[in-house]
């Protein structure tokens, strides 16, 4: 019996042991003991999807307020927004972001006749708010979606060295799913409940070890440099009589 711990500042990360080869003889599982880091995945990411468009003049000149990358509630955006709103010598009174908690979608209230929103400019913000590319103008503005604020529905832990996985179907690295159950900027602790799930090990060379996390889309997560640290466990298959 083993338990290993792997560490590091990045979502995907290989560690090297020395000469780790274990008995050719010898089957072996291992299971996840558990995850630790913080929740600092964004859903606000530059160059994807973090500006917000807006004209005082009927659409005749377009200003653009610039979201940095980060985890932000619907309050949070509307806040940010209203800050740089002043910031730009305008009217923080003029739009304001609302949720619809009923239906799950955003309200943009525009009080100033002369203010519209582009959603329909590069980067825009517009697909978490539920909006689709559209310009909207004075009045009460609902998106015709839901708000798309939590961006990763599941976290994927996948390791190198197991087999027997599969995701959708096809033959998978993941050995555990989880979704943080903590508010962005809390820390999540991650353990298997009721019990652990072993997985049989792909080969008997370990010397090095790929750990990463990805979403349900098989995207690599972002933790934005959060430390990650896990803790898996490895033992001997004992042969049943």
């Amino acid at each position: 019996m083993t338990t290993f711990i792997l560490s590091s500042n990045t979502s995907d990360f290989t560690t090297c042991h020395n000469s780790l080869i274990l008995d050719q003889n010898k089957n072996y599982e291992v299971a996840l003991l558990s995850l630790d880091t913080y929740n600092s995945i964004p859903n606000i990411i530059a160059k994807k999807n973090n500006n917000f468009s807006y004209s005082t003049d009927n659409g005749e000149t377009w200003k653009v307020i610039t979201l940095n990358t980060g985890a932000y509630e619907l309050e949070a955006i509307n806040n940010e927004i209203k800050r740089q709103l002043i910031a730009n010598g305008d009217s923080d009174s003029a739009i304001t972001i609302t949720p619809n908690v009923s239906r799950l979608t955003s309200i943009v209230t525009i009080e100033n006749p002369s203010y519209q929103v582009n959603f329909g400019q590069q980067h825009s913000i517009g697909s978490v708010l539920g909006f689709g590319e559209e310009v909207i103008s004075l009045g009460y503005n609902e998106s015709p979606s839901i708000v798309n604020i939590m961006q990763v529905n599941s976290i994927l832990v996948n390791i190198d060295i197991i087999m027997g996985s599969y995701v959708n179907g096809s033959p998978s690295p993941a050995m555990y799913s989880f979704y943080p159950n903590v508010a962005p900027g809390y820390k999540i602790v991650e353990r298997p409940n009721p019990s652990l799930i072993y997985y049989p090990l792909s080969r008997h060379d370990i010397s090095r070890m790929r750990v990463w996390l990805t979403d349900q889309r098989g995207n690599l997560v972002d933790l934005r440099g959060e430390t990650l640290t896990i803790k898996i466990y490895l033992r001997e298959v004992k042969n049943k009589i």
